[in-house]
């Protein structure tokens, strides 16, 4: 199983969406706190519609928390500060994906601190703006999916 972690999501229909994402493909959802919504507020729930019951979602109080849970996991952080695309990775089973909250993504200091592990979707540079975080999320999460033969999805 793959797993999409959204480092303090403030925008509730961009986690409904991806976990509608994450249920139909196995995927493990993990977000960080603080939240910017409630995890049963109606606009997460309505994004996700009938498919929670499918979504394994775990919630963690830091990034810290969810790592030492996982340590042999690689955790491949998204940043449009990264210099590697995400093409460029192998992903493998019980990797995680990590993303920043939609107003200013993840913080510098974790970047940089796990820099060879940091990844980029391409798109036009000094722009001042970036693809939106579910589709984001799911651009990749298909590419590690695709690499892993979609872990006999169907």
């Amino acid at each position: 199983m793959l797993n999409i972690c959204f480092y303090e999501p403030e925008i509730p229909f961009n986690t409904g969406a991806i976990a509608r994402t994450c249920g139909l493909t196995n995927t493990g959802l993990h977000l960080i706190k603080p939240l910017g919504f409630e995890i049963d507020d109606k606009h997460v729930k309505r994004a996700g519609l009938d498919y929670w019951h499918l979504v394994d979602i775990n919630i963690y109080d830091s990034y810290d928390e969810l790592v030492k849970k996982y340590p042999d996991s690689n955790f491949y952080l998204a940043s449009t500060k990264a210099v590697k695309l995400y093409t460029d990775v192998s992903y493998k089973d019980e990797d995680f994906i990590v993303f920043g909250p939609e107003t200013r993504g993840l913080p510098e200091d974790l970047i940089f601190a796990n820099y060879d592990k940091a990844i980029r979707i391409p798109m036009l540079k000094n722009y001042g703006r970036s693809l939106n975080l579910s589709n984001s999320a799911n651009i990749i999460l298909f590419e590690a999916l695709r690499q892993n033969k979609f872990f006999d999805l169907g």
